[in-house]
This record gives C-alpha cells, sequence and structure tokens, in this order.
C-alpha cells in the first residue's frame, strides 16, 4: 500500500506504515486527538517535530508481541548491563533492523505476565487464538477528516485493547483511563468499526489491564455510559480544534488570555 492508494478501510500492514500516516494530507489518530483536545499547540508542534525512538516504550510493546501473537521480532540480548561498545552497536543494530533489544530479565517478565494473563478467564477468552486478528489498521473519512486507528484485537463481535500499566485498581484506572485519553480512543475505534461495518453499533469495547510488576494482576474494564459521553465530547473538540489548525494555520495553547490562578479544591477546603 502507498500514498496514493489509501481507500477507506480495514489493512493488514506493519506498524511501521501505519504510524508514517500514508494518507496524503494527513489524519488523525487517536493519540493526535488526545493531544488535541488538551493543547492544539503541542499538537502542532509535535508533529512539525517528530519524536526519535524512545526506548521506555519498547517493554510495552514487546508485551504485546507476546500476548497478541503479532508484532516486531524480540531478540534477548545476554548481558546484565549495556554499557559497553560492543553491546551498544548490537543493541543498536536490533533497533535499525526494526527488531526490539530486551535484557533476560525483561523478557522472562513478559512471559511471566503472558501466562498470568492466560490464567484470568475473562482475558483468556477474549483473546482466544483464531477468535480475532491482531495489529488491524483502519483508515476512513466523515467528510472533512481522514481517521486512521489500529486496533490490538479485532473479532466480529468486540474490540479488544490491551494495555500494561502500574495498578489495576478500580480508583486507579479511573485516573488511568482520562489521564492516557483512553475514553477518547474508544470512541475513536468504535466509531470507525461502525463506518466501516466491521461491528454492530453498541459492539462491546474490553479494556484488558495488567500490571507490570508481580503477581501481574489483570483486570479486564469496559467504559461506563458517563465516559463513553466524555470520549465522544473530547473527540469533538480534537476535530473542532484540528480543522481549525489547519484551515487557519492557528494553534492556541492552553490559555491565550491571562488567567487566575486558584488553589485546586481539596486545599481550598482547608482554608474555608
Amino acid at each position: 500500500m502507498t500514498a496514493t492508494e489509501i481507500e477507506p478501510g480495514l489493512y493488514d500492514i506493519p506498524a511501521e506504515l501505519y504510524h508514517s500516516d500514508p494518507v496524503p494530507g494527513g489524519s488523525l489518530s487517536a493519540s493526535g486527538a488526545k493531544i488535541l483536545a488538551d493543547c492544539p499547540a503541542r499538537f502542532k508542534w509535535q508533529l512539525d517535530h517528530p519524536q526519535p525512538h524512545k526506548p521506555a516504550f519498547e517493554f510495552g510493546t514487546a508485551a504485546h508481541t507476546v500476548i497478541l501473537g503479532d508484532g516486531p521480532e524480540l531478540v534477548v540480548v545476554d548481558a546484565e548491563k549495556w554499557n559497553t561498545d560492543e553491546i551498544k552497536t548490537k543493541v543498536a543494530a536490533i533497533r535499525d533492523a526494526g527488531g526490539i533489544p530486551l535484557k533476560q530479565a525483561d523478557y522472562q517478565r513478559i512471559c511471566d505476565m503472558a501466562e498470568a494473563l492466560a490464567a484470568n478467564p475473562e482475558a483468556a477468552e477474549i483473546l482466544t487464538p483464531g477468535s480475532g486478528a491482531a495489529e488491524q489498521s483502519i483508515f476512513w473519512t466523515d467528510g472533512q477528516i481522514w481517521w486512521r486507528s489500529r486496533f490490538d484485537w479485532l473479532r466480529p463481535d468486540l474490540i479488544g485493547d490491551y494495555k500494561t500499566t502500574q495498578s489495576v485498581h478500580p480508583d486507579k484506572l479511573k485516573r488511568t483511563v482520562y489521564e492516557y485519553g483512553y475514553h477518547i480512543q474508544e470512541h475513536i475505534y468504535r466509531r470507525g468499526a461502525h463506518e466501516l461495518g466491521l461491528l454492530p453499533e453498541g459492539a462491546a469495547f474490553k479494556f484488558i489491564f495488567q500490571e507490570k510488576q508481580p503477581p501481574y494482576l489483570v483486570q479486564v474494564a469496559e467504559l461506563d455510559p458517563v465516559a463513553r459521553y466524555a470520549g465522544q465530547r473530547d473527540t469533538h473538540f480534537a476535530a473542532g480544534h484540528y480543522l481549525h489548525g489547519r484551515e487557519t494555520g492557528h494553534w492556541p495553547a492552553y490559555s491565550e488570555h491571562s488567567t487566575v490562578i486558584s488553589l485546586p479544591p481539596y486545599i481550598e477546603r482547608q482554608y474555608s
């Protein structure tokens, strides 16, 4: 697939091609919409200044590869420390070839996570081999904006999204969903799947959260109606900022006028 061949639809393409945004003129992903909903100026800067590779993201990507059975090659580098020129060269070569270098301990941790997830009946059922397809990309347009999404796991009856996290405690997950914009992601993914006829409207969207520390606890979760409405609203705001920025070249920051700062409510209560 090349940039001139993009049509609305489902594509089984490499992650690198998806992230390079092959849509002529550009498309908007959930990751971009999350930033736009918060600060259009930051979105524009990141659009003009693509970020270099960040090794910090490799563990999560490697976990996806093992859990979902699709992704870049994982290469164990048999060295406790990666501080010699020889090891640094080897690690760089693995990354240049599109693979992910891992220390033996990290690879074992991911395997242990996969084992823990397989022991969770609900998560294991969602990701039953053969019930769906991993790492599927979609592109579609609403007439004004081209959108793109990449599903972790797409079945005929649901979307599954796997997330590694620090804690699966319900109270912590509430904050995690909002802070990382997962409510926006769900809305965009649902919308794209419905627009392309891949899923019926109202089909399930299951988040599979897993802690990165032993005992690698797992929590399957769905968003409630209020969270889903917030995702729709914030996506609408993001789309408005995107269209305005493209048409005018103006990408505002958090505020363009002098503002008054108050203390957080929980601190104000101490003085009331």
